[in-house]
């Protein structure tokens, strides 16, 4: 193609350390690489210094990122519709956010195909959802059990299941000796170590962990295993984990937080001197720290729930242990009436911490070799781009835009 595509995109700030933020710059990047593409992207969901428009030195004005509170609003959308005149409006997290753009699909689709990369989390079907993905040129899902859900509530959209990736240069095994050599500076040496890597949100369920985590030191002795949590100990959003730790009297060593901003690399390290990573949420939409910890060949422990279901097993390999919920909530709220809540049993976590823990060395070694064979080959990150590559394409060839947009009605005739 002689004219590079524009796309304008709507997310977490994509140089934010966030997960929607972190899968929408490979997204970005992975595309302006083929020379081929430009970008506008609308950086929310964090506080900002300044408004004005920013670039990157690598990538100059072919990617200009517009600083906005939210997500923007319908007017700042108007303006970067008509002013920048994009291909595609590609949007990313979840769908609660987006009620409002949405709203003015038919001023939007008239001039341009809209492609939502789906969030959700849990069953039973969302039916609430059907006007927003009706909404939608094409729905891509992050996550198996996702897919699904459009199959099922809008057969009629065109979607696509593309789960995330991780940079493979960052997040991968890093050799027995330089993991020994830093275990060794952080006093950790042959302890058990576990690692949290989530946001303190209540579905995350960050506080059961510690309490739970605390019986197992009980069990196999509070000298002989730890558990790095990298987190907000005070975020509004979750629970006061420094009163929780003071509370149990686990305040030697056993619990250690890492709570402020690191670089990939960083959090790669930390994956690598695990001996498992842990996310027992009750919701999750795909579960990242699981890839992240996969891929840099440490198993997990997860729930099988949402997105980790499709990461920690293939079906009959298993990359650390599964457990299954003990019950399921249907839970809500005024935007979302409906979803299960799935909770594990304490006796089945502290099951699978002991499982792993009295594994031998060897064997977890090649579960780690396996569990990060099994990330490079079923979330491999240059299939990755490469499929946004080929969707975006297919979109603007067959969806058009302006001049060529030609497949979409602003209104409908029904027969009552």
């Amino acid at each position: 193609m002689s004219k590079k595509i524009k796309i304008f995109t709507i997310s977490d700030h994509p140089l934010s350390p966030s997960g929607v933020g972190g899968q929408t710059r490979y997204i970005i990047e992975g595309m302006l690489r083929t020379g081929k593409y430009q970008f506008v992207s609308f950086g929310g969901a964090i506080k900002h210094q300044k408004h004005e428009p920013q670039h990157t030195e690598e990538w100059g004005h072919d990617w200009v990122v517009w600083p906005v509170d939210g997500y923007g609003n319908a007017d700042m959308v108007r303006a970067m519709i008509h002013q920048q005149k994009p291909d595609i409006l590609w949007f990313m997290t979840d769908p609660r956010f987006y009620g409002w753009l949405w709203g003015i699909e038919n001023e939007i689709r008239a001039h341009v195909p809209m492609v939502y990369y789906h969030v959700w989390d849990n069953y039973p079907y969302p039916r609430f959802n059907r006007p927003y993905y009706l909404s939608n040129d094409h729905v891509a899902c992050i996550s198996k059990l996702t897919y699904d859900i459009l199959q099922t509530v809008t057969p009629e959209v065109d979607s696509s299941y593309i789960p995330h990736a991780v940079d493979p240069e960052i997040f991968k095994p890093l050799g027995a000796e330089t993991v020994i050599e830093h275990r060794k500076n952080r006093q950790i040496n042959d302890k058990f170590l576990c690692f949290w890597n989530s946001r303190n949100a209540r579905r995350k369920q960050s506080g059961t962990l510690i309490w739970w985590f605390k019986e197992f030191l009980d069990e196999v002795g509070h000298d002989k295993a730890a558990l790095i949590m990298h987190t907000d100990i005070k975020d509004v959003h979750g629970q006061d984990l420094e009163v929780i730790v003071h509370e149990l009297g686990i305040t030697a060593g056993q619990v250690l937080f890492s709570q402020e901003k690191v670089l990939p690399q960083d959090l790669a390290m930390v994956y690598n001197m695990a001996d498992v990573t842990i996310n027992i949420s009750d919701a999750e939409g795909f579960g990242l720290s699981a890839l992240e910890s996969l891929a840099c060949g440490t198993p997990v422990i997860a729930t099988m729930t949402g997105g980790l279901q499709d990461q920690i097993t293939d079906g009959t390999n298993w990359f650390g242990v599964g457990i299954e919920p003990v019950s399921r909530a249907i839970i809500g709220s005024q935007e979302v009436p409906y979803i299960y809540e799935d909770r594990i049993a304490k006796e089945d976590f502290l099951a699978a911490l002991h499982k792993m823990y009295n594994m031998p060395a060897e064997e977890r070694a090649e579960l780690g070799a396996a569990s990060h064979t099994w990330a490079e080959s079923n979330f491999n990150f240059d299939e990755f781009i490469q499929t946004w590559d080929a969707l975006f394409e297919k979109i603007v060839l067959e969806k058009g835009s302006w001049e060529t947009r030609e497949q979409y009605n602003m209104y409908e005739m029904r027969t009552f």
